[in-house]
């Protein structure tokens, strides 16, 4: 399976790297800045938008803490969650919004709740999140839906992973699996490159890179490697407010980024036929190489030698790797050093 589609789009081995903007928490709970990063990811020249839909009464409880102890006004974790929840409703205008933007709308679910309420919206593609490795039920109900998933292995092990690939494989699901670190901002030297071939070889399916360094280096580089999806977070600033933002790029980034993959896939659906390029560069070649010429002016009478000879531009008169043909001639007339040597200089008899 070397290939899925998400909303029409290929996705997968020949086709430009599919790129998703996960807003994740970067609305902060408002409607209005949900929609402004619709427009703003279309702009930049993405194929997907992807928000995560919390309901928190069916995800969450009073005992999950902070993965960040940033809010001023949330007594806890789950008063966050349930700040940042939309009604369906206004999660359908989401959906519609990006869909009238020529976007792919995704959102990833955490709970049985959500999967049903994405399902009546209708999503052309599942992100599982990397904490969701193990949820069964999830992917069961993605399954259900025969839309394709697309599955962070964050923190799943290699084992983990196999099953995972294995149980979309017998239930017949396309899929594709995204290398991700689990770190908020990640370091660097722990995006994994590597993980992309790994995943390739191993299951022969699409696979991405899921990055969370808030760096424009990794996506570069994972599609520069042949990564067939990149999801990366969006700010509209480094200085907002919001657990995501340390992880996230800005819309100019993204913009670059587009431009990047845009670039590469041309690059790498015209290989080049060097025998043929060179062909059609003859005319250049012959600006640019070497003939023989004399490195000082020479009368008539004077037998050439090889301290005589000089290689200059442009390439059209003897080739200068060829002046053994000319060495021991007699020049027939005076020849300056501000021209190229010709044959009609030389006593060829």
């Amino acid at each position: 399976m070397s290939e899925i589609r998400i909303g029409g789009r290929p996705v997968g081995a020949g086709h430009p790297a599919f790129l998703i903007a996960e807003v994740a928490q970067g609305h902060d709970g408002s409607l209005g800045t949900a929609h402004a990063y619709v427009d703003a990811v279309a702009d930049a020249g993405f194929d997907a938008v992807k928000f995560q839909t919390h309901l928190a009464d069916h995800e969450s409880t009073l005992d999950e803490p902070f993965r960040v102890r940033f809010s001023r006004q949330d007594e806890s974790r789950l008063a966050y969650w349930r700040r940042m929840e939309f009604t369906e409703a206004q999660w359908a205008g989401l959906a519609a919004h990006a869909r009238e933007r020529d976007l792919a709308f995704l959102s990833s679910a955490f709970c049985q709740p959500a999967v049903d309420l994405l399902g009546r919206i209708g999503m052309p593609a599942w992100k599982v999140g990397s904490g969701e490795f193990r949820s069964r039920e999830l992917l069961e109900a993605m399954a259900r839906t025969g839309a394709p998933v697309l599955f962070s292995t964050g923190m799943a092990t290699t084992a983990e992973i196999e099953r995972a690939a294995a149980w979309f494989r017998e239930h017949e699901v396309p899929f594709l699996l995204f290398q991700c670190t689990s770190r908020y901002p990640t370091p660097l030297e722990q995006v994994g490159l590597n993980v992309l071939d790994d995943l390739r070889a191993r299951h022969g399916c699409p696979v991405g890179l899921s990055d969370h360094s808030g760096s424009p280096y990794p996506a570069r580089a994972a599609i520069a490697r042949g990564a067939d999806a990149v999801e990366v977070h969006v700010t509209f600033h480094r200085g907002m407010f919001g657990p995501d933002v340390p992880a996230s790029l800005t819309p100019d980034a993204l913009a670059d980024l587009a431009r990047f993959r845009d670039a590469c896939h041309v690059m790498a659906t015209h290989p080049v036929d060097k025998d043929k390029m060179a062909a059609e560069l003859d005319d250049v070649r012959r600006i640019f190489t070497k003939s023989v010429a004399l490195a000082r002016a020479l009368p008539a009478g004077t037998v050439l030698d090889e301290g005589m000879l000089a290689p200059k531009k442009p390439g059209t008169g003897i080739p200068f790797e060829e002046r053994g043909r000319v060495l021991g001639r007699t020049l027939t007339r005076d020849v300056g050093a501000d021209r190229l040597l010709t044959w009609e200089d030389i006593d060829v008899e």
